[in-house]
């Protein structure tokens, strides 16, 4: 094959790549559009912004949510009460009025596309396309399916997994969007859309007539990220369902391709089987997804965030005068050494000056600015272990008396259907009046991206306590580090390799492998905590700002999207 490049070809080699299809059960890009629970969504909103930055071809691809994930009320009592989160998609997206429909249980189901133009630091433009299936011509139950993130039971989540998979494919073709590779899913909730490649592979020959010659030209077509490193994580759907929603010929398909599992279809299972590349979230979660896996190649990309995105402006205002380029090139941070300590100690106090602001507009209380700031701020469930620091109340108090206060932002939605997640935060709330003014606690509701900048740009120590090691990659720690703040965090996730001792923070527990030990964590916390953290803040302030500068070096240059995007291309994408 002979290939001709014109002058502006040979300018940006980037337009001979074909378009990455990037599908996300969510995707945050901002707090005002509503369509991102947690993590997973902030992650796939990053990666977008690391493809614009890079002049990437790249489209995204997930579920509108008119109602959102949920807007988090705490009562008087301590108890989380939960709210459809509305939103206009009018006021921020872009809608096309062209429609597509697919086929699920006996109906034809509509849907709209609108769409989220991200313009990268550079010239680069993501776009992002919402799919909508609240139309006139859908029955009052489908106009409901792009209604609420993780809402439902599993007929309806199946169903909402259909729209996105197999609704998608078609969205992008309409679009006239044809010329794509890999498809990559982020998770295995899109995982259908390996059914409609198949499906439009075949052609008039049928599934039932797909050979493993046929799956293989499909598995080299996607890329699959697995984020959970526990077996119950992974969405499952009874057969009996999946042959009403699906049909018997998609079934008999599904089942031909071995990805159906104990009698449920598996929806990793299916990613994992049509996936030429699979990679874990971090080096740690690789090792736990090769064993949970034992029959496929699973390799590591660590988790990254955006660098632009999550660093404040006092320290985006420090950066610029010092590291000029640093947005375009994130690895100009690593020289954040050179940065004079007042100017970093500086740019702290103003990010935790507007922290303690908005804190105290949304709870009324006033923080002392000079008292050790703590935060916690992740999704409320059982294995993140927030209570973890709320062990021992009495000796929480004899630090804060013997060695110095502290104070502790607390932050977090718990699913609705998790009822110990749910009662975590009750903990927390009661642990507040408990421990009163002798350690301030404070739980902020409503976590979102807004809440979260400044959170990790305006605390001192970010805490982080996942029961080991179930902690898949995790990256507030990484927003943290990019705005000066180190962390504390047990030993898993990406933490095992951003951890330095006393350089990048400190670790909870000396060993990254095996299980936790609760008593051991506990006391490993409040000993760093008592004996190194605190003495160093208040009677060694330049050493603690020194290694505020370490962090940025350190972490903030490398666990970014930027980064992660670069491994993406070379080693799932393109292989160059």
């Amino acid at each position: 094959m002979i290939l001709v490049m014109d002058e502006s070809t040979v300018r940006d080699p980037r337009k001979l790549l074909p378009t990455v299809a990037y599908f996300s059960m969510e995707i945050g890009l901002d707090s005002a559009i509503h369509t991102y629970s947690g993590g997973l969504g902030i992650l796939a909103g990053d990666t977008l912004r690391a493809a614009a930055d890079n002049v990437i071809p790249m489209v995204g691809v997930t579920l509108l949510y008119r109602k959102g994930y949920f807007r988090q009320e705490i009562s008087a009592e301590g108890y989380q009460i939960e709210h459809p989160d509305t939103w206009n998609p009018a006021d921020h997206l872009e809608p096309y009025d062209h429609k597509v429909k697919i086929h699920l249980d006996g109906r034809d189901v509509w849907i709209q596309a609108w769409r989220y133009r991200i313009h990268g630091v550079t010239h680069g433009i993501t776009p992002v396309y919402f799919l909508d299936t609240d139309l006139p011509e859908n029955s009052d139950y489908d106009r409901t399916l792009t209604d609420s993130l993780y809402g439902g039971d599993n007929y309806y989540r199946l169903c909402q997994e259909v729209v996105l998979g197999m609704g998608g494919i078609a969205m992008l073709r309409s679009l006239g969007i044809h010329r794509i590779h890999p498809y990559h899913m982020n998770e295995g909730h899109s995982a259908l859309l390996t059914l409609a490649l198949l499906e439009e592979h075949m052609g008039e020959r049928g599934l039932a007539a797909a050979t493993d010659k046929d799956r293989h030209a499909i598995r080299q077509e996607c890329v699959f990220t697995t984020h959970t490193p526990v077996p119950a994580g992974h969405d499952q759907f009874d057969m009996e369902m999946t042959r009403r929603v699906l049909g018997a010929e998609r079934c008999a398909a599904l089942e031909a391709s071995g990805c159906c599992v104990q009698g449920n279809l598996n929806m990793t299972s299916l990613a994992l089987t049509f996936s030429h590349y699979v990679n874990g979230v971090a080096m740690r979660h690789g090792e736990i997804s090769r064993g949970m896996f034992p029959h496929y190649p699973i390799d590591s990309i660590t988790n990254g965030v955006h660098a632009a995105m999550w660093t404040a402006p006092p320290f985006a205002e420090v950066y610029n005068k010092h590291l000029p380029g640093w947005k375009r090139d994130n690895l100009y941070l690593r020289h954040a050494l050179s940065i004079p300590l007042a100017e970093v100690r500086e740019a702290h106090r103003r990010g935790k000056e507007n922290l303690l602001q908005e804190v105290q507009r949304r709870s009324g209380v006033a923080l002392d600015p000079k008292v050790f700031t703590i935060g916690f701020a992740r999704r409320m469930t059982g294995y993140k272990r927030p209570d973890l620091l709320l062990s021992n109340p009495d000796r929480l108090r004899q630090i804060a008396a013997q060695v110095g206060p502290f104070q502790v932002l607390y932050a977090g939605k718990a699913h609705p259907r998790d009822e110990s997640g749910k009662a975590l935060i009750h903990f927390i709330h009661q642990m507040s009046r408990s421990l009163d003014h002798q350690v301030r606690l404070l739980f902020i509701p409503d976590y979102n991206i807004s809440l979260a900048k400044l959170l990790v740009s305006g605390v001192d120590l970010w805490l982080n306590t996942p029961q080991k090691p179930q902690e898949a990659s995790g990256t507030s720690g990484m927003k943290a580090a990019l705005n000066g703040v180190p962390s504390l965090s047990v030993l898993d996730g990406w933490w095992i390799e951003g951890h330095l001792e006393g350089v990048t923070g400190w670790s909870i527990g000396e060993e990254w492998d095996g299980e936790s030990s609760p008593a051991q964590d506990i006391e490993a916390l409040y000993r760093k905590l008592e004996t190194q953290i605190l003495p160093l803040y208040y009677q060694r302030p330049e050493e603690y700002d020194r290694l505020m500068r370490a962090a940025i070096a350190h972490n903030g240059s490398f666990f970014n999207t930027q980064r992660m995007m670069l491994q993406y291309l070379k080693n799932a994408y393109y292989m160059f």
